[in-house]
This record gives C-alpha cells, structure tokens and sequence, in this order.
C-alpha cells in the first residue's frame, strides 16, 4: 500500500489523500455532499475496505478552506451540483496526470449531494468513467444528466431513509445505462446501525470490481 497526500485542485486548492495499494485494478474518486468532507469517518472506513478489494482511492474536499468557512454559515455550496462536479472534474484530470494513477480506470463513489455531482462529471465525460457508486445520495440533483450516464451506476440507499429512498427510486427510472439499486435492510440515512456501513462497502467493492473487469 502506497499513500499520498497531495493537492489536487492545485495551488491554493483543495488537498487529497490519495491510497493506492499494490496491483491496484482501478481508482475510485469520492465525491462528498452536504458539508462532509475526506476526513468522513464513513467515507474513510469505505475507502479503506475498497483498498482491500484491491481498489486505488482518492477522498479529496471538493471546497477549498475559505469556502468550507462560509459554507458553514451559509449552507449555499453544497447543493451547487455544477461546482462540485467542477471540482470533480479536476481531481479526476489530476488522476489521469498522475503517475501512480494515470494507467487505471476511473471509478465515482458519491454520497449525499456529492452523489448527483458523481453523475453528472460521469455523463460529461462517459469514455472515462468506468462505474459509480451512489451512497445515500440524491441523484436526482443530476436532473437532466441521469439520461446522459453511461457508467454502470448502483444506488444504495437505507431502508429507514424513506424520503431519499423515494427520490433514488425516481432517479433509477431516469437512468438509461445498466443501473441496480440495494436497500440496506434496517439503515438509516448515515448507515450508523451496527454492520450497515460493512454492507455498503461490499457492495461498492462488488460493483466496482465486476465493471473494471469487463
């Protein structure tokens, strides 16, 4: 296991913490929403059981510190999709500049409102992105770009999370790639129940790996 902590978004920008296992078969971006950031302990813990499916992984802030500051007062960022799939963008243009990242396929792991910006940077650029994983996350922020996808997409959502359930299910209609939806049994919208989070990083591992094999 090689890890690194490097700026993406460049000088001034936003840092990363990069993680790329020996033999790794792809690289997985996550895209955080709703004020969360690489330092989520939700998101670490997925990360780290992706490393062990083999599996590269960047968690990067996709706001930069004086944003992250006024976001806190304001809450006006984190339902701007065309910024955070901007930012997004970027970190995946530094993936593929990136010596120790250059030659694998590139993955999306989105949660909350990071989820639609995951989306929408996949349906920007299809020859890219390999697969996308959406974890309690609000898809249907992508609007009009679900119909663009062509990632392999699998919606997870908690079962006790019944208001962005609804909304994933309406999304998943609006997909026209290959796309699957799973319900973790018992969960809620943070997946804290004992054993949820587990369960969605294996099916995040399953999904990746079955797409960047194909």
């Amino acid at each position: 296991m090689k890890s690194f902590e490097v700026d993406v978004m460049g000088q001034g920008g936003a840092p990363g913490d990069l993680a790329v296992p020996d033999g790794a078969t792809a690289v997985v971006l996550f895209a955080h929403g709703s004020g969360s950031g690489r330092h989520s302990p939700r998101n670490q813990a997925v990360a780290a059981a992706l490393n062990q499916h083999g599996l590269a992984t960047m968690l990067t802030d996709l706001l930069t510190e004086p944003e992250e500051q006024a976001e806190a007062h304001t809450r006006h960022l984190r339902f701007d999709i065309d910024l955070l799939t901007e930012r997004l963008q970027t970190a995946s243009a530094w993936l593929e500049r990136d010596p120790s990242t250059s030659h694998l396929p590139l993955c999306y792991f989105g949660a909350s409102t990071g989820a639609a910006a995951a989306l929408a940077a996949a349906a920007t650029t299809p020859e890219r992105v390999r697969a996308v994983v959406s974890r309690g996350g609000r898809p249907d922020l992508a609007h009009a770009a679900l119909a663009s996808v062509r990632a392999p997409t699998l919606l997870i959502v908690g079962s006790l999370d019944t208001t962005v359930l609804a909304l994933n299910r309406a999304a998943l209609d609006e997909l026209q790639c290959e796309r699957d939806m799973a319900v973790v049994e018992g969960a809620t919208h943070l997946f804290e129940e004992p054993g949820a989070l587990d369960e969605v990083a294996r099916l995040a591992g399953d999904w990746f790996e079955r797409h960047v094999r194909t």
